[in-house]
């Protein structure tokens, strides 16, 4: 047993009926046999906080609070964290043009980072013993939420009721319909996780190698046809405008781009990858907005930017985007990073023209005032003005010097 594991088991040992416990909470089957597990067996005084990254929407959120209360939570919080989570790791995911295994823009797994944080600081707040969550044994949501509650809030008990009794979904239908709670426990068919940067779609199909999910499995149904041209603006990096609308922070323009693109059914795809802990995954998402902005920026990038300040973002944002997958969101490596890509947008600012089909999209093209490719310096296969052919013939030369010096004494030794 490591010493975390040794200082949780103490931690939790402590526990006494009537101990303050913060519990992350959905209002799902997990969570809710969480509630009742520790209300009515353990006796615990349970306060539910519920981290809103985009998914959820007022009426959702009412429900869950109401569900919560129903349940014996002596208080319940909601964190409206949508532009926390744009500000501290959406928008370095977009920087860096970040797309994991070049498919998935970490829709999941950055938003559990970001309730994960608000969670530890609510349990900080309310100077709680202890600190739950509803993960199970099987993905990397354990990992994630484990390694953030031990270095933000050290010493306090980490209590995992569903991971460290292994317990089935049937098993914690019988307990709570034992408890007379009243809910729906008939299982969907796809399991959906929705947020600002994008949704998750867990089904039959996606548990092995073979399979596309069924077009009823889409969250967001394809009710567009034709075709429709978006223009995004950004501004140093971010996206401020759509057409011909401005707004105020960049979550509501990722939003309102996902009311026109999700419609055509652009951003579908199923991903599959390494856990963090060391089994491949699949998993489907649709991801209408992250995947034009993406497409977008980069187009944006590739005029503005130099060759070497490409070739460098490419190299850290592939790190970042693997270490925030694997939940070490808080390594001091991660700011350094974030530095270099912030440092980076300088000059990324313009409009991107967007085509939007069905089931795709194409990008047309961008204007920028910071537009390397500008003609003023020549056309590429076209003509120069910048340089003359001697000058061409010089570098050449000398650009190639030191491979042709190699090649003579490769020869010279025959």
């Amino acid at each position: 047993m490591t010493t975390d594991q040794t200082n949780n088991h103490k931690a939790q040992s402590a526990l006494v009926a009537g101990s303050k416990v913060v519990l992350g909470f959905s209002g799902g089957l997990d969570t809710t046999y969480c509630v009742k597990y520790l209300t009515d067996d353990k006796g615990y005084e349970v306060h539910s906080v519920i981290v809103n990254t985009g998914g959820f929407s007022e009426e959702e959120l009412f429900q869950v609070e109401k569900h919560a209360y129903s349940l014996g939570v002596k208080t319940h919080t909601t964190v409206d964290a949508v532009k926390s989570y744009y500000n501290s790791i959406v928008k370095y995911l977009i920087y860096g043009n970040v797309l994991k295994n070049n498919t998935y823009p970490l829709s999941v797994s950055a938003e559990r980072l970001s309730q994960a944080l608000h969670i530890a600081e609510h349990a900080k707040k309310m100077n709680a013993a202890a600190v739950v969550h509803g993960s199970t044994g099987a993905g990397n949501d354990q990992v994630r939420f484990d390694m953030i509650f031990t270095v933000m809030i050290p010493g306090i008990a980490i209590i995992t009721p569903i991971r460290d009794m292994k317990l089935s979904r049937e098993a914690e239908i019988t307990y709570l319909k034992a408890k007379g709670v009243a809910m729906n426990f008939e299982k969907a068919a796809y399991s959906i996780n929705k947020g600002l940067w994008g949704t998750s779609v867990g089904g039959k199909e996606t548990l092995q190698s073979k399979g596309l999910l069924p077009e009823e499995a889409w969250p967001t149904q394809v009710t567009k046809t034709g075709s429709e041209e978006v223009k995004l603006h950004f501004e140093k990096g971010a996206l401020t405008g759509i057409n011909d609308q401005l707004f105020d922070h960049p979550a509501k323009a990722i939003r309102f781009l996902q009311t026109l693109a999700g419609p055509y059914g652009v951003g579908r795809d199923i991903h599959v990858g390494d856990t963090i802990i060391g089994i491949k995954g699949r998993v489907g998402f649709e991801a209408a907005a992250p995947m034009v902005i993406l497409k977008a920026h980069h187009a944006l990038e590739k005029h503005v930017l130099t060759k070497w300040q490409l070739g460098w973002k490419d190299q850290l944002a592939q790190f970042y985007g693997n270490w925030l997958h694997e939940g070490q969101i808080l390594d001091p490596v991660m700011r350094d990073i974030e530095a270099y890509l912030e440092n980076s947008q300088a000059n990324v600012t313009g409009d991107v023209f967007v085509q939007l089909h069905p089931y795709r999209f194409q990008v047309i093209g961008i204007e920028s005032r910071f537009d390397l490719m500008s003609s003023q310096f020549g056309k590429y296969g076209e003509m120069n003005t910048g340089w003359s052919g001697e000058d061409v013939r010089g570098f050449s030369k000398i650009f190639g010097n030191q491979t042709a010096i190699y090649h003579t004494i490769q020869e010279l030794n025959k």
